[in-house]
């Protein structure tokens, strides 16, 4: 288990560590944060280091060119098979992770790239060359990815008590979503307790431009 969190706007570079710190216990062997403030972006994670241990394995990792930024939370089953692919094609890889795995597929192929994980995953990614922000999760919704437009722009994370670390959150309750707790213990995405915040549902993806959902699919 891992934590990310992220956003897009007009946020405190400041506001990256205490998201961080709210979901200190997702991941205790590693903590990154990269921030871009020309394009208001900001890329957190908490790393729980499983299959690559060393320090190739930080994250956010930006690829060769400067251009890409992953956070990933997850296991991809079939990276071996993809890296195997991928350096086929001429990609060369400096550790053994599978979030370079999953950073070189993009560059290959874009948001395509989803339809050839197998495995469990919540993704966000930075492209400079597009000015976006990339979010995905896996088609089992294994793994929690939530997030909320406010007024300051898109911020996002594993877990809501990190995105109520910025103040420019609404607190507003969802009454439906209540009732659902209250009912049946659980709520089904994209509802959350709170009326700002939503679940990104399972097996799908999100384009962020300029702070703004662009693409939900």
């Amino acid at each position: 288990m891992c934590g990310i969190a992220g956003f897009q706007g007009s946020f405190d570079s400041e506001l990256l560590g205490q998201m961080a710190d709210a979901i200190a216990h997702r991941g205790p062997d590693d903590l990154g944060e990269w921030h871009a403030p020309e394009s208001g972006v900001g890329l957190a994670h908490r790393r729980l280091a499983i299959i690559d241990l060393s320090p190739l394995g930080h994250q956010p990792m930006i690829d060769a060119s400067g251009m890409v930024v992953i956070v990933f939370n997850g296991e991809i089953y079939n990276f071996r098979e993809l890296r195997a692919e991928l350096e086929s094609g001429g990609f060369r890889f400096r550790g053994h992770s599978d979030t370079e795995v999953l950073l070189a597929l993009y560059l290959r192929e874009g948001e395509k790239m989803l339809l050839r994980l197998n495995g469990i995953f919540a993704i966000a990614m930075w492209d400079a060359r597009s000015r976006t922000l990339f979010l995905a999760r896996d088609g089992l919704g294994v793994k929690p990815l939530y997030y909320a437009e406010t007024d300051a722009g898109f911020i996002f994370a594993s877990e809501i008590k990190a995105i109520l670390r910025a103040s420019e959150v609404d607190r507003e309750i969802d009454p439906v979503a209540l009732r659902h707790y209250l009912t049946y213990l659980w709520c089904p995405a994209p509802r959350t307790p709170l009326r700002q915040v939503k679940k990104l549902e399972p097996g799908c993806a999100l384009i962020v431009r300029k702070g703004r959902t662009e693409k939900h699919w």
